[in-house]
């Protein structure tokens, strides 16, 4: 049972509700099917129109929060966008992979994000329906301000993400322009349309830690409070490796996000998805009250390793308890 939540019971928005299709989100997801197959795309197109539920896609885009932080923040998204990337130099600088994945921290070391790791492209990690050309996919991470995202679902929550959304973008634009500059095409992709790519796959191949019953990526330094952007390119960067540190095992028996959720849309158990085990967000549920709060982000506010310095603190002491049952 439930601990009582101040936004139950959660009644959606009569007008939203006049966009729903005729299908769930959890069946286009590949919920209980037990064949592996690419993903498709449910959410976040860059045209709504080639989704069942881009009608709700697009209603999100016309709520009213009250807030012109959302306003500006578009603004500033566009800018971004819309800043072209440089020529492609002649000749393609040479460096040994490793050299190259190195080379990514500068843009960590001047605050342009917090995290960086690079995956090898994998065909699974491409929407359905879709091709990406690239051998390599560089991920950036960039984390919110828990001031700001503890307020979840307040309006100034997403504002923060649309904050971090730009700041992602503005990174993936950076490395794309590098990286062109170095004479190595590259292409920037950002949340929360990412076109062809399915970024959560790759982020965890890359080093971004482990998936979390909320359905988001648990970092052991950023919990799961930080966006995501990629560069997709075939320079030949060194992939990073995983970083399993005990964050699966941890959600297994904490409960915090799945009590939090006003549409109890989290599962206490991992459910198959496209042939899979894992933690899997109910879509039907969360949707409604995701679009009527700008995003919601209440499960990412109270996560236990989202809390400034917490992170580094569960992952250690879950080390010591894994070294402890390894050599009783």
């Amino acid at each position: 049972m439930s601990k009582p939540n101040p936004y139950r019971p959660f009644t959606p928005d009569p007008d939203q509700m006049t966009h729903w299709p005729g299908v769930s989100g959890n069946a286009i997801n590949g919920l209980g099917e037990a064949e592996p197959r690419q993903a498709s795309m449910v959410y976040w197109a860059p045209n709504p129109d080639d989704i069942p539920h881009g009608g709700l896609q697009r209603w999100f885009y016309g709520v009213d929060h009250g807030s012109d932080g959302f306003a500006k923040a578009r603004v500033r998204r566009h800018e971004i966008f819309d800043r072209p990337l440089p020529p492609l130099a002649p000749q393609p600088v040479t460096r040994t992979p490793q050299a190259w994945t190195d080379a990514l921290s500068c843009f960590v070391d001047q605050g342009f994000c917090e995290k960086v790791g690079v995956a090898a492209m994998q065909p699974e990690w491409v929407f359905e329906g879709h091709e990406i050309a690239q051998s390599r996919v560089i991920i950036a991470g960039v984390q919110h301000d828990y001031s700001e995202i503890a307020r979840a679902p307040d309006a100034v929550a997403g504002v923060e993400v649309m904050r971090q959304y730009n700041r992602a973008a503005d990174v993936a634009k950076k490395i794309a322009s590098w990286l062109r500059e170095q004479g190595w095409d590259a292409e920037p992709v950002t949340g929360p349309m990412t076109g062809a790519l399915a970024m959560i796959p790759p982020a965890l191949a890359s080093g971004f830690g482990e998936l979390g019953k909320h359905g988001s990526i648990i970092d052991r330094e950023m919990g799961a409070s930080f966006r995501l952007s990629a560069v997709l390119t075939d320079a030949p960067f060194a992939p990073t490796p995983r970083d399993v540190f005990g964050a699966d095992e941890f959600c297994q028996s904490c409960r915090i996000c799945e009590d939090a959720c006003p549409p109890e849309a989290l599962s206490p158990i991992k459910q198959t998805v496209r042939g899979v085990d894992k933690w899997y967000v109910d879509f039907d549920r969360c949707l409604p009250f995701f679009n009527q709060t700008a995003g919601c982000a209440i499960c990412i506010a109270v996560c236990p390793w989202s809390r400034p310095g917490v992170g580094p603190n569960l992952a250690a002491k879950l080390a010591r308890r894994a070294e402890r049952q390894s050599n009783p």
